[in-house]
């Protein structure tokens, strides 16, 4: 039990040992994400819940990345190799090595059971001191329970719980299955792991016989049935990750809606896990919320519109578009079909347009990216407009280089502005100029060669093509309609000559 004055658990020990062949990936099982999150950040925030004296991850299988997403993250967690895969009560027994010492409940899950809650532990915890158990089993009662270890009563007590390829038939006909998730007394489990045995059909050392210990030693096994049967679900491969993805996203969204979200189509709308959004936003159809996305009141995101770390400003309208790491200030438009990148600021009021990409940008307030545009390494200021088809030429092939757009700015379209460049305020750029200095402020640039028209260059050069032809025939209607405007002219000539 807990020490006088200190009702806290001792330690919270989180299984993330096994090998995930099932998943088939390089990468580990516990790094597969559910709603942009990894499946072991889910345990180890449940654990946290807690607040225990001592967590400690049991890792084997791919150590290194498991243990690396644990130091950046999680760097207060205490990290237990289990060297030999030697089962459940091998892994336990490494954990306790390492809380030699530790005095109370000592409370097992699991790094592939992301959808269990602190809250749940809380109750199971409760239950446990309530009862004076030695161990608690958290249960579900499944309609299918094959696969799991079943529990086993004798008198409304867990007498033992038998794994599914050990089970007699008729213990096969149990439903109330085993979640692997348990609190036991510390002293207990210091006395009965070293007597575990590997006599199963796996070879291996079950944590699940510390029931039977309990119960031979005169001590207390209870259980605490869960209602929630997500909170007892593993995932060992990607079928299964992909069905509990789909759970934990239709619970997001579901509690946006309650918070007085709009989402048009729940069905298509993925939401991440830090995603923020204010009530009376709308998200339409085929929607992705992102990493920490932030959406304010009256925004409306989507149709089709994929958002990553992106914030969106009250009221701002985001249509069929892709941003991240970017900031949509409020009123702005979006879209369609507009790809924000990284560092992009759109001011209150101003818009990025169709075919658009835009790239370490700060956009002024009411500032206007229409069409066609790529907009890189950028300062706008305010009121400035960008015509269609206008390229911020900031690359020169070894160096990314800036340029800045005074207040109310006018550029033409088809520009190209190469950077370095600074136009001053209020200067306008001409359609189809290349700027490569400095244009002050109210000047107009116009960057430009003159142009030269070279008369029936078709005839010589094509001559005998349709397009020679198409050249003649409209030549001959043209000398046709001069000769006629001309003989009316004489005509009237004439007939003024007359009447005088």
């Amino acid at each position: 039990m807990s020490t006088s004055g200190d009702q806290r658990v001792a330690a919270v020990v989180v299984l993330a040992a096994g090998g995930g062949t099932r998943m088939k990936s390089k990468k580990s099982k516990l790094l597969h994400e559910l709603a942009g999150r990894p499946m072991l950040s889910y345990a180890v925030d449940a654990a946290l819940a807690l607040d225990p004296r001592r967590l400690v991850v049991v890792v084997g299988h791919l150590r290194e990345q498991v243990e690396g997403h644990l130091n950046e993250h999680y760097p207060q967690v205490s990290v237990v190799e289990q060297p030999v895969r030697n089962g459940t009560g091998g892994a336990v027994a490494c954990a306790m090595a390492a809380l030699d010492g530790a005095i109370g409940e000592v409370v097992v899950t699991y790094g592939d059971v992301p959808m269990l809650t602190g809250s749940t532990l809380a109750r199971m915890i409760t239950e446990h001191r309530t009862n004076g158990n030695a161990v608690t089993v958290l249960t579900a009662v499944i309609p299918d329970a094959t696969g799991y270890g079943r529990i086993v009563r004798d008198g409304g007590e867990v007498a033992r719980i038998v794994e599914h390829k050990d089970a007699s038939p008729a213990e096969r006909e149990i439903r109330e299955i085993n979640s692997g998730i348990y609190v036991f007394d510390s002293e207990l489990l210091r006395e009965g792991l070293p007597t575990l045995d590997t006599s199963n059909a796996q070879g291996e050392l079950y944590i699940t016989d510390m029931v039977g210990y309990a119960r031979d030693h005169g001590q207390r096994v209870g259980a605490f049935q869960v209602e929630d049967l997500w909170q007892t679900e593993g995932v060992n491969d990607r079928v299964q990750l992909a069905r509990m993805n789909a759970e934990v996203n239709r619970r997001i969204v579901e509690n946006w809606m309650r918070e007085g979200v709009t989402i048009i189509d729940p069905r298509s709308t993925w939401i991440s896990h830090d995603v923020t959004l204010a009530p009376d936003c709308v998200i339409q159809p085929n929607t992705q919320l992102l990493g920490t996305t932030v959406v304010a009141t009256g925004a409306v995101i989507g149709p089709d519109t994929t958002l990553r770390d992106v914030e969106v400003g009250e009221d701002a309208l985001v249509v069929r578009s892709h941003g991240e790491l970017a900031v949509i200030e409020a009123g702005a438009q979006v879209g369609p079909y507009s790809r924000l990148r990284a560092g992009t600021v759109l001011g209150a009021n101003g818009k990025i347009g169709s075919f658009v990409e835009t790239k370490n940008a700060q956009i002024g307030e009411g500032s206007k990216v229409p069409h066609l545009t790529y907009c890189g390494d950028a300062i706008l200021g305010e009121g400035v407009n960008v015509g269609a088809g206008t390229i911020f030429a900031n690359y020169d092939g070894s160096h990314k280089s800036p340029t800045h757009l005074g207040d109310h700015v006018f550029i033409g379209s088809n520009s190209v502005l190469v950077a370095p460049v600074d136009i001053g305020d209020g200067a306008f750029v001409a359609a189809g100029s290349a700027v490569v200095e400095d244009v002050p402020p109210g000047a107009l640039a116009v960057a430009r060669s003159r142009g030269h028209i070279s008369v029936q260059w078709v005839q010589r050069r094509r001559s005998g093509s349709k397009a020679a032809e198409a050249a003649d025939t409209a030549s001959g209607k043209i000398h046709e309609k001069v000769a006629g405007a001309r003989a009316a002219l004489d005509a009237e000539q004439q007939a003024r000559e007359a009447n005088k």
